[in-house]
């Protein structure tokens, strides 16, 4: 087996189960980076602990670490019990990436409130979380890698989605405040991507009726596949350490805004 220089390095993905946490698995084990992915359904998570022995390259040598619990982001316990499991397997983590998240859209109006807490307890408190656990390790080393998926939507609001663009401008916003904070001193690298529509289940947990025209044009579009964002983020963790890749939006070709 020839020595890969990714094979020593430990990936976290979180909101493993489909989508781009799914893919984003994927494609980081096949370079030989061992992952430990996380996400509500383990059913789930056993179908790509399959994928990932099935694909897994005997030149590169990648692991896949396979949680046998549920990781509930929004619960800080969870994600600090997920994160200790890793380092206790593989002694660090090198790479967190923050992908779970949620996109119930509503208007405001209609005052879908348990819908509105979901995505705030998601979308910003579970990186938090999350960030939170890995960050003593990181700090410890004096390196490593933080990946906070954001959206178009994190840039550009739009009527309907008040909610959960404000929760990912939030994520924007923490991703810079973050490498600020912490790539200058730290060697910790920031990276927030931001992606357009992609063709995800995240339109299907659209309950709002009134929101049906725009989920209708979002799935007539030709939209990025989840492969597309993970090549993304793959590129980001692969640049050279003094290279820090803090932004990258991505959108299919036919979006507008």
């Amino acid at each position: 087996m020839l020595e890969n220089k990714n094979n020593n390095k430990v990936a976290i993905i979180t909101g493993a189960s489909s989508g781009i946490g799914y893919a984003t698995s994927l494609a980081l084990s096949k370079t030989g980076i061992r992952v430990a992915v996380g996400a509500r359904r383990i059913d789930r998570l056993q179908e790509l602990e399959k994928q990932i022995v099935k694909s897994r390259d005997e030149e590169t040598g990648g692991e896949e670490i396979f949680m046998q619990k549920k990781l509930d982001v929004t619960s800080k316990s969870d994600c600090d019990s997920f994160v200790d499991t890793v380092v206790k397997k593989w002694g660090k983590v090198d790479i967190l990436i923050n992908n779970a998240g949620l996109m119930p859209l509503s208007y405001f109006k209609n005052c879908k409130v348990k819908e509105w807490e979901q995505m705030i307890d998601v979308n910003i408190k579970g990186v938090l979380y999350c960030t939170a656990a890995v960050i003593p390790y990181m700090l410890d080393k004096k390196s490593g890698h933080i990946v906070n998926i954001s959206s178009v939507a994190g840039r550009i609001v739009f009527a309907g989605g008040s909610i959960y663009c404000a929760t990912k401008h939030a994520i924007t916003a923490f991703s810079e405040g973050l490498r600020k904070e912490l790539s200058p001193e730290y060697d910790i690298r920031v990276t927030c991507i931001e992606p357009g529509a992609v063709s995800t289940e995240l339109l299907e947990t659209i309950t709002d009726e009134s929101m049906a025209k725009f989920a209708q044009a979002s799935k007539n579009m030709e939209r990025l596949q989840s492969e597309d964002v993970s090549n993304a983020i793959l590129y980001a963790v692969q640049a050279p350490s003094h290279v820090n890749v803090n932004e990258i939006l991505i959108r299919p070709t036919a979006q507008e805004r």
